[in-house]
């Protein structure tokens, strides 16, 4: 497979993409109608970055329970259900009079439930790809993440503009709309698929794919690469609304662009031997921009930040490539999912992180110090990974001899 076009010729991807797409729009939507409700509210940076991406803080808790439900439930049916939860989670969340406490019960019950999708969703991806060669998985991965930069900047957009013109009830209405969308896509354009591992979904089962994930330390130190320098970044991202309330829309819209070139770049332009070494360089870009943000830069110049800092987010496509050649077939959507339950809490930490560290100095000293932070964690993972056998860059080098004692790495299907 070696062309986008060949990707939607593909029985089932469409309809997976399309859903996705719909699903994106929702929660840009209702991420920043929800941040704008919190703050105009409580006028706090922390209560709205954490409105923001605290259902990320949940997805830990949902890693040790229900992982192994990724590669253990019918694909199909799992998706729907997702989709519906949210469907009815957004509706709720735009009640007038909710109290702040059921809000953000609302907000981590649901990163609770997504725990299970992102391992759902691009261990299905693995699948109906897995017959594309080496750069099956790695070329549909960035039309994703490229259709998420689309999509994040249509819905940052629309979303802005809801927000201000009308109100963000209205946006958070929206949202539940477009995750029915999504449901009814997914119902209705996949077929049914039987679970791809054996034995019913169970926290022991959980734990015991988690433990021999995390074993091997190559696979490790790809993990730890594709969590902390990213989430660190993502709570700069949270103080956009506390640092231009007026224009966080903007900041939002101008990352997703980066986001996008950035994929694009990966995914489509690098060829094979530059994209392995891409990572440290690419982490690195992600984080300096941000240093800058201790000017306090004005909007224009800070959208221009943003853009080019986002380009580096291309680097996860390196990693989970990196991830993919070093984990077995039956265990492909475990893994995944665990890469972006992992990912997806540390950027919950981080922007819980953010806003304590705005909340007592400003929201661009906050941004200057996690983007330092990212900084040293990427060096520092650089050092680690250049004295660990079968590693190179920050997870994201050629593939060692064997991921683990007993077992040899399938070839990667590019992420």
């Amino acid at each position: 497979m070696r062309g986008y076009q060949d990707l939607f010729r593909t029985p089932e991807f469409t309809p997976l993409f399309l859903s996705a797409a719909v699903q994106t729009a929702a929660q840009t939507m209702s991420g920043l109608a929800l941040g704008t409700l919190v703050y105009r509210a409580t006028g706090s940076p922390l209560l709205s970055a954490v409105s923001m991406f605290g259902q990320s803080l949940a997805q830990v808790l949902g890693a040790t329970l229900f992982l192994s439900g990724s590669d253990r439930l019918p694909p199909r049916r799992a998706l729907t259900a997702l989709a519906l939860v949210f469907t009815a989670g957004t509706a709720l969340l735009a009640l007038p009079g909710l109290p702040l406490g059921a809000l953000f019960a609302v907000v981590l019950g649901q990163g609770l439930v997504a725990s299970l999708g992102g391992g759902v969703r691009w261990g299905l991806l693995n699948e109906i790809l897995a017959d594309g060669g080496d750069s099956g998985y790695l070329l549909g991965r960035s039309v994703f993440n490229m259709m998420s930069g689309v999509m994040q900047i249509t819905g940052y957009a629309v979303g802005g503009a809801l927000v201000t013109v009308v109100s963000p009830r209205l946006s958070l209405l929206l949202s539940a709309g477009l995750y029915a969308v999504a449901a009814a896509t997914v119902r209705l354009g996949l077929s049914r698929r039987p679970p791809r591992a054996q034995g019913r979904p169970s926290v022991a089962a959980t734990w015991r794919a988690n433990a021999r994930l995390w074993s091997d330390r190559p696979r490790r130190l790809t993990y730890l690469g594709l969590w902390l320098p990213n989430g660190l970044v993502v709570g700069c991202e949270a103080l956009y609304v506390s640092y231009a309330p007026g224009a966080a829309g903007t900041l939002f819209a101008c990352a997703a662009l980066g986001m996008l070139a950035g994929d694009l770049t990966v995914g489509r332009l690098l060829p094979p031997a530059p994209r392995r070494r891409a990572a440290t360089p690419l982490l690195l870009l992600l984080a300096a921009p941000y240093l800058l943000f201790a000017l306090h830069p004005p909007v224009p110049v800070a959208a221009c930040l943003v853009t080019v800092a986002s380009v580096g987010f291309g680097a996860s496509l390196v990693q989970q490539e990196r991830l993919m050649t070093l984990t077995p077939a039956e265990l492909s959507g475990h893994a995944l999912g665990l890469h972006s339950a992992g990912m997806l809490t540390l950027q919950g930490l981080s922007a819980s992180l953010a806003g304590s560290v705005a909340q007592v100095t400003s929201p661009a000293a906050a941004m200057t110090v996690l983007a330092a932070a990212s900084a040293a964690v990427t060096l520092a993972l650089a050092a680690v990974a250049r004295r660990t056998p079968g590693t190179a860059e920050t997870g994201a080098g050629e593939p060692g001899e064997a991921g683990e004692a007993g077992e040899r790495p399938r070839p990667a299907p590019a992420p």
